[in-house]
Parts: structure tokens; sequence; C-alpha cells
């Protein structure tokens, strides 16, 4: 089955992505489409520069929206920053329309295939990019959390000293101030991450506590030092597109269509959610406590509020 990608947005995220695409072999096809043609045919032929020393031969190049047609999937990660004195709400109107107008492109031309969304807010944007679109919500689906979660496997596997691939952890919700992680569902390998550190001397569960606020601080510490932050999401984007073209059925948090799963709004929020060729499977349910349950809420009513806000809800 054919892999053609399109990348729309050449800056830090889009190029971080496509450079792990080639890297790693990920894809037949890829495409780069941005306002700044020049800089997108520029990005193409240093990538192509590169495919000596890649894994497999693909087809590189710079385009426009007409190559959306028999796309598989469009990974969007284009959009604005916020300007000095700006509110959020209006980064979120200014975003919103951005998205609109990707989204009549996209769909113009006849597109049928996957739409994944990386710009922020996530969660927001990927909700306006499906009823924009028209599409299935399981074909419409944000890399939400899945960066967040990896930073805390990092951060567990780092602590009590465990490769960070044996740790099975989510961070649940928004992919934002508003995110949790659902302690009470994470593992080391096959057993209970309370039941391990309550076999070691050297920790408490308590002492975990500090691990959620690195993580949800982890991108400000990073902008703080070198402005932006990109190779982390670029990964995360080739192992959600890497589960999509081998159709794999793994599980992955991602901003997904909440439709009654769990007890909060409709809307795309990050939860845990089994991906193939075809979008999203489904979600994974998990039994959470009550102080995980409120936080999810919690989470759902920020969210519905900036859609809300911008006329989405």
């Amino acid at each position: 089955m054919s892999s053609k990608v399109i990348i729309i947005g050449t800056g830090f995220v889009g190029m971080s992505y496509a450079y792990a695409l080639v890297n790693q072999g990920t894809v037949e096809e890829l495409v780069l489409i941005d306002v700044d043609k020049e800089k997108a045919i520029g990005e193409a032929m240093d990538l192509n520069h590169g495919l000596a020393f890649g894994p497999r031969n693909m087809a590189i190049r710079a385009g426009d929206y007409s190559e959306c047609k028999n796309a598989d999937l469009v990974v969007i990660t284009a959009g604005v920053g916020q300007k000095p004195g700006e509110s959020r709400l209006k980064l979120l109107s200014r975003n919103a329309s951005i998205m609109k107008e990707i989204t009549k492109n996209i769909m113009n031309v006849g597109f049928d295939g996957l739409i994944l969304l990386a710009s922020n807010p996530v969660d927001i944007l990927t909700h306006v990019v499906q009823k924009e679109s028209g599409l299935p919500t399981n074909r419409v689906f944000g890399s939400g959390t899945s960066l967040d979660t990896a930073r805390l496997r990092y951060e567990i596997g780092n602590q009590i000293s465990i490769d960070v691939r044996n740790v099975h952890a989510y961070i649940m919700g928004e992919h934002g101030d508003s995110e949790f992680v659902c302690w009470s569902n994470a593992n080391i390998g096959a057993k209970p991450l309370k039941d391990v550190i309550n076999s070691m001397d050297s920790i408490q569960f308590e002492d975990m506590a500090h691990i959620a606020s690195r993580v949800r601080n982890a991108a400000g510490e990073i902008i703080k030092r070198k402005k932006a932050s990109y190779y982390g999401v670029g990964m995360a984007l080739v192992r959600i597109t890497s589960a999509i073209f081998n159709n794999e059925n793994r599980i992955l948090p991602l901003s997904v269509y909440n439709n009654g799963e769990y007890d909060c709004d409709n809307l795309y929020i990050g939860l845990p959610a089994v991906i193939n060729r075809q979008g999203i499977h489904h979600i994974v349910k998990l039994s959470m406590n009550d102080e995980e349950d409120t936080k999810l809420k919690n989470s759902s009513k920020i969210l519905r509020g900036h859609l809300e806000g911008i006329g989405y809800y």
C-alpha cells in the first residue's frame, strides 16, 4: 500500500518531523507545503541530499495543495505564535482562522485520507479541523499528550533506573496546564508502579509528584534555553505515522474525540487510543480513581470554554 505524507508547515516542528521520517525511512513519498514556497523547495533539496545515507529511497519534493488529492496522511504543523500582550483567546482565534483556511485547501482537491494535527493548542485546533473538514472523527486526530507521555516515561525510568521502553504510563487531558498523570494505571512491565516503588528503599511514591510538575513545565524550560521545542514532537509524530502505515493497532495517547467513552464533554482531548491504517480504531477506557476523573472533567471544561470562545462548541 502507498504511504504518501504531506507536511503543511516547514518550521522547526515540521522539519524535525521530516528529518526523522527520512532517517527512519518511514514513508515512500513526502511533500512539503508552506506559504514560503522557496523555503519548502530548499528544505526538500536539503533532505534529498541525505538520501544516500538513509535506510530507503524516498520521493521528497515541495508542492502545493493539489498534492493532497491522493495523499494518505496530511500532517499540519503550521500556525502562529503569541504576540506580546496578545490574549490566549486572540491567539486561538488567529490560529483557528489559519486552520480553517488550510482545511479548506486540503478538502477542495478531494482529499480522502487521515489528518494529524501537531499545531498548538492541539486539542482545540484538531476540533476545528475536524468540524471544517467534515471527515469522520476517527480520521482527524492530534499528537495530543504523546510527547508529554514520552517525557513522563523518561522521568520515571530515570528515577527508578528502568529502560524507558518498559515504563507504561500516560499523561491525559489537555496538552497544556490542566494535563495530569494517570498514576493509577502506571506500570513497569506488568507490575504496578506503586508496587515497584514500595519495594525500593531509596524512594517513596509521594516523591513522584515532582515528576508531573517537571513534565508539565518541560516545554517552558526548553523554550527558555533554546527558544523552541521540536525534536521530541518530531519523533512523536514519526511514531504515530509508523503506527498508521504499519497498521499496528498501537495504543498511543493522542488528541481524540471523546464520544462518551469517558465522562467528560464530547470534544478532542488527550486519551489513550488504538491507531491503525484507518485512523483511530477505538479509545482505550481506563478505570481511573475519583481524583483522576475530576482532573479529566476539569481539563475538558477548560477546553470547552476555549472552544466556546471561538465559536466551535
